[in-house]
């Protein structure tokens, strides 16, 4: 039997591995676009690779926004200790961070593609570089097409990521060989992506700043709902805003009913609260002491001890009170105003960034489609899905590289 996989990301690869050790006699071939493999891989967590998390494999599913029900049978089949052990047992430690993230000691992501590589070496599994699919037919076996020779395989297993990081080969050629056999592709769309802001200029004159330990909330005006609310680090760039809370809040914002009119209609807001440990009492008690010991300073210099340089111009703009005042002459009434702006920072929200520069892909091959115990088309037999290419997608943390392994080990088991 032959069995190929189409795509050498970390889904394609532990598919590979996974098949070739419960199939020794069998060929894989693993059909990779690149010249290399894993190239996504070695972005991950800024080229530290953000492997996994070590939260209990049973609350990985509240994580996921996007389907995560699909992957209760893959997660009890493929664990995040089971991905650990496998690095270890190749001499890859391993280590928790902040937010259960786990990162190899090293920090380096390349030593975790390399177990990868080794694995596939010392189990013969082949690989063509730099083979483009150019089509898939269906006869008695696969016929699949590419830039270099035609391929024949009784099972194909198809791991050829979303439409992110499109540098790394995610150029969505999965979708168009899923709908060709039939299968529904549910709208792609950037997730885990920074948000673009109306107020372009003021986020721009920020750029570069990283704020940590404030709250936010994603808000549909219209409403008066909150649709999204965190904390953490946050960050501002020349188009709007980015940074941890950010992305884990586009995951949510993409599926709320009526997006795409409510953003046109400038109905999102982003609102930001700087200092969220003090109630708007405790903050104005400590403005107070601060400007008690600076009561001769003008207002413009007086808030050096409350926020960072690159955001004082900012804040004593949208104060509304006069840059040049004497703090002691500063009103009950505007210093009350001061702690609402703290509290309530508000831009408009124009849209996420492009798919191209989401972490990850929402929308994909539907998983009705396809059985969740295997990763078999429910509608073509020996047809295998595994990775990104499927619609589910997950917060940052890990979450995302552990549906790959799962769904990569599941599909090669090729039950």
């Amino acid at each position: 039997m032959k069995i190929i996989i189409v795509g050498g990301g970390p889904a394609g690869m532990m598919a590979a591995i996974t098949a070739k050790k419960n199939h020794p006699n069998d060929e894989v071939i693993i059909l990779e676009k690149n010249s290399s493999l894993g190239k996504k891989l070695l972005i991950t967590g800024k080229g530290r690779c953000n492997i996994t998390s070590s939260i209990e494999i049973s609350e990985f599913i509240k994580n996921i926004p996007g389907n995560g029900i699909f992957m209760y049978s893959a997660f009890q089949k493929y664990t995040n200790e089971d991905i650990i052990s496998l690095l270890e047992n190749n001499g890859v430690k391993t280590k928790v961070e902040r937010g259960n993230r786990v990162f190899p000691v090293s920090d380096k992501s390349k030593d975790v593609l390399y177990v990868f590589e080794k694995e596939l070496k010392r189990l013969n599994v082949q690989i063509s570089f730099n083979t483009i699919v150019e089509d898939i037919i269906k006869e008695d076996k696969f016929i699949i097409k590419t830039n270099k020779e035609n391929f024949n395989a009784e099972k194909l297993i198809i791991a050829t990521g979303g439409m992110s990081y499109q540098g790394t080969g995610s150029t969505g050629d999965g979708y168009k060989f899923a709908k060709k056999f039939g299968h529904t592709v549910k709208d792609i769309k950037a997730s885990l992506v920074p948000l673009e802001i109306i107020e372009k200029e003021d986020c721009k004159a920020m750029q570069g700043l990283s704020l940590k330990n404030v709250s936010i909330k994603i808000k549909d005006e219209g409403k008066n709902k909150n649709i999204y609310e965190d904390f953490g680090e946050m960050l501002f760039t020349h188009f709007g805003v980015s940074g941890p809370i950010i992305l884990s809040s586009s995951a949510h914002l993409i599926r709320y009913k009526n997006i795409d009119n409510l953003l046109k209609e400038n109905k999102i807001k982003l609102i930001i609260d700087l200092k969220p440990a003090l109630t708007e009492e405790q903050l104005d008690l400590r403005i107070r002491r601060d400007f008690e010991e600076i009561k001769n300073k003008e207002f413009k210099n007086s808030l050096f001890k409350l926020l960072p340089k690159k955001m004082i111009d900012y804040i004593v703009e949208k104060s509304n009170i006069n840059p040049d005042k004497k703090v002691n002459e500063v009103t009950k009434e505007e210093r009350k105003n001061l702690v609402k702006l703290l509290k309530n920072l508000e831009f408009t929200i124009k849209n996420t960034r492009p798919v191209e520069e989401g972490i990850i892909t929402a929308g994909g091959i539907n998983v009705k489609e396809i059985n969740p115990s295997t990763m078999e088309s429910k509608l073509v037999k020996d047809l295998y899905f595994a990775g990104e290419i499927i619609d589910v997608d997950a917060y940052t943390g890990g979450f995302n590289l552990q549906i790959a392994y799962s769904t990569g080990f599941v599909s090669g088991l090729l039950n």
